[in-house]
């Protein structure tokens, strides 16, 4: 689904992701963990085709997001850490927006649309334009247009942050079922006990570098995430 094999990423003189190989299987919700800094950013963002980079190779499903990005978008979606959406448009018309790049058909996007937004409590604003909307209902917006054309791939930086429990609740179960039938998700956060209870496998990364990756019961070994975490940001 997803492989990132030596990606390398500068800033100047500043190496932001160094020789980083991941891989990540269909059905796999794979959690990306690390301070601020750590590169996780800049891998999400050079993942989905927002960065170009320096060295390696990223293929979604099989193409490559140098030589072949339209192919990889069509099968991805990315919700950033901060949803920057359209300020000046209303949520439908943001969702139609998304819909109509994808080619959602009218009938599965309406459906789509409504279900999704009834289960986020977002149907009555999606009627007002989003500059009127918190945080926490952008974040709800983003969600669901990631999710209204059916990507195989998901990625999505600190996509908790800003959401309501019930709301938080909602996308790890929407991101189980997902992968359960057969897509893939690749996201970072700073909540380990989420990681730990939702991840199929997880990625460690420290000044670029990635410093241990595999099943959780590989990372963690008899320890909580939490504690891995800390000693090998630590060491």
């Amino acid at each position: 689904m997803l492989h990132i094999e030596h990606l390398t990423k500068k800033y100047g003189d500043k190496v932001a992701v160094d020789d980083l190989t991941l891989s990540i299987a269909p059905g796999e919700i794979y959690g990306f963990i690390g301070h601020n800094g750590a590169g996780k950013t800049t891998t999400l963002k050079s993942v989905v085709g927002i960065l170009s980079f320096d060295a390696g190779e990223i293929t979604v499903c099989g193409a490559s997001i140098k030589t072949d990005p339209l192919s990889c978008k069509k099968n991805l979606a990315y919700i950033p850490d901060n949803p920057d959406l359209y300020d000046y448009m209303k949520g439908s018309q943001y969702l139609s927006f998304i819909a109509d790049i994808f080619g959602v058909p009218l009938d599965l996007r309406k459906e789509r649309i409504s279900s999704l937004a009834a289960a986020f409590e977002l149907t009555e604003a999606l009627a007002q334009p989003i500059s009127s909307y918190s945080h926490g209902m952008k974040q709800k917006l983003a969600v669901i247009g990631a999710f209204l054309h059916d990507p195989k791939l998901i990625v999505m930086d600190e996509p908790f942050v800003g959401l309501d429990p019930k709301a938080a609740h909602l996308l790890k179960s929407m991101m189980r079922e997902h992968c359960d039938k057969g897509g893939a998700i690749f996201f970072s956060t700073h909540v380990l006990e989420v990681a730990e209870k939702l991840c199929d496998k997880v990625a460690i990364i420290k000044g670029g570098r990635l410093i241990r990756s595999g099943s959780m019961e590989e990372v963690r070994g008899d320890e909580t995430l939490e504690e891995v975490f800390l000693e090998l940001a630590e060491e």
